[in-house]
């Protein structure tokens, strides 16, 4: 029988995250997978991927993935939503995760502390990074293009700086060592026992499970209730706005879109985003110097969006999959290669041709950590390789990965008749 298909018939249609039942299905689907990746399950660890994620070497990469992408998605607010372009992303990062060490941090006689517990400390990181990002946001959204990427640029060094001054190691700790950040654990208020344990290995609620399993399914809910928020930024009033600002600025303004007030909205909640980001990540790492906050971890925020696709939610966690987990791997397949140039056959002729081991090899790739020249090590190459794709997509395809999954889905849905 012929069913007319499903036409919007008002706004709230319209704006649904998932409008269609397939979507919703396959998102369900989706996140049932990914809470489930971190165990070894009979029928679970059959799936490739899934087994290969599963692992828990590859449980701290994966959940550095889930960090990365709540603070990708802020930059992509700011510069994909609204098209202003910021090399200063790592700032706000590192101010969220300052603010996070100080609210939540054991005080010492060389840094400040007030051991308040995560439900007070997470949201108080992204907070402050959202405050001092409308601070300084007034001067920053009057400019536009290379202007403002310079001036946020200058941020990444001001910040390292002030994390050298007196009073920026009672915040930051040892310039050299940095200092620790708070735990992931759950409790009530300063002293008393957690509520979740999530910094050790032992049971949630009837099951055993590892400290890494913990943390991964904890980032994993905020990682997912972010992206949810995102996704509904983009289709709010707000995300109209901005989005009509990034466009056409004058179109807009004349049409009654206060250009300057939209502007600090993003300024603001980008910067909230990557405060909780940064915040995030400390405490995934433990301990963080000041310096580790540059702009190389500006650049790669900017290579994220690029790559996966500015301006779309869906390829910002594609590009955080891509350029978090993609040295990782890259990193294995050298070692794997490494390991069979003594076996011979068609694998061991192509890994003595592509890896230098010793003075008498001459192929691309280095297996020492450092290099002086050539060849290049593989952190070296994941540079030269990042850059190469910024330059590719955005010439042959704008919108990243994102563009290339747009384009495969298209063709599927019109064959047999794509041509």
């Amino acid at each position: 029988m012929y069913r007319r298909p499903n036409l919007h018939t008002s706004y709230a249609s319209e704006a649904q995250i998932f409008p269609t039942y397939t979507q919703k299905v396959i998102a369900a689907i989706s996140i049932v997978v990914l809470f489930l990746m971190p165990f070894t399950l009979p029928v679970i660890n059959q799936i490739p991927l899934i087994r290969f994620l599963g692992d828990s070497d590859w449980l701290r990469p994966v959940s550095t993935v889930l960090v990365f992408i709540i603070g990708a998605l802020g930059l992509n607010i700011l510069a994909g939503m609204a098209g202003q372009v910021s090399l200063g992303h790592a700032f706000f990062m590192g101010t969220g995760a300052y603010f996070a060490a100080v609210l939540g941090g054991e005080p010492t006689s060389l840094v400040w502390g007030w051991e308040l517990p995560i439900w007070i400390w997470l949201p108080g990181a992204g907070i402050g990074a959202a405050a001092v990002g409308l601070i300084i946001a007034p001067v920053a959204v009057r400019l536009r293009g290379l202007y403002l990427a310079i001036v946020t640029l200058g941020l990444v060094f001001i910040g390292i700086h002030m994390g050298n001054t007196s009073w920026g190691k009672k915040i930051a700790g040892d310039p050299g060592l940095g200092r620790d950040f708070p735990s992931f654990d759950i409790r009530l208020w300063k002293e008393e026992p957690p509520l979740v344990s999530v910094s050790d290995d032992g049971k949630w609620f009837w099951f055993d499970i590892s400290e890494n399993q913990k943390v991964y399914l904890f980032l994993l809910v905020i990682m997912l209730f972010f992206v949810w928020l995102a996704k509904n930024i983009a289709r709010t009033r707000t995300g109209r706005a901005l989005q009509a600002i990034r466009d056409r600025d004058v179109a807009a303004e004349v049409m009654g879109v206060p250009e300057f007030k939209y502007k600090m909205i993003a300024f603001g909640i980008s910067s909230f985003f990557a405060g909780i980001s940064g915040a995030l990540f400390a405490s995934l790492v433990g301990k963080l110097p000041a310096i580790e906050w540059d702009l190389f971890l500006s650049v790669e925020f900017v290579a994220i969006i690029l790559i996966g696709g500015i301006g779309t939610v869906a390829g910002t966690i594609m590009g955080t999959i891509f350029v978090v987990l993609g040295p990782q791997l890259i990193e294995e397949l050298t070692e794997w290669l490494a390991d069979q140039t003594e076996s011979g056959g068609a694998i061991g002729t192509v890994a003595e041709a592509v890896l230098t081991k010793g003075p008498g090899d001459f192929g691309p790739v280095s297996v020492a950590s450092q290099t002086p020249g050539w060849p290049l090590n593989v952190f070296d190459w994941n540079i030269a390789l990042y850059g190469l794709l910024i330059v590719i997509f955005l010439i042959f395809e704008p919108l990243g990965l994102y563009g290339i999954w747009l384009r495969f889905r298209n063709y599927w849905k019109r064959w047999p008749f794509s041509y």
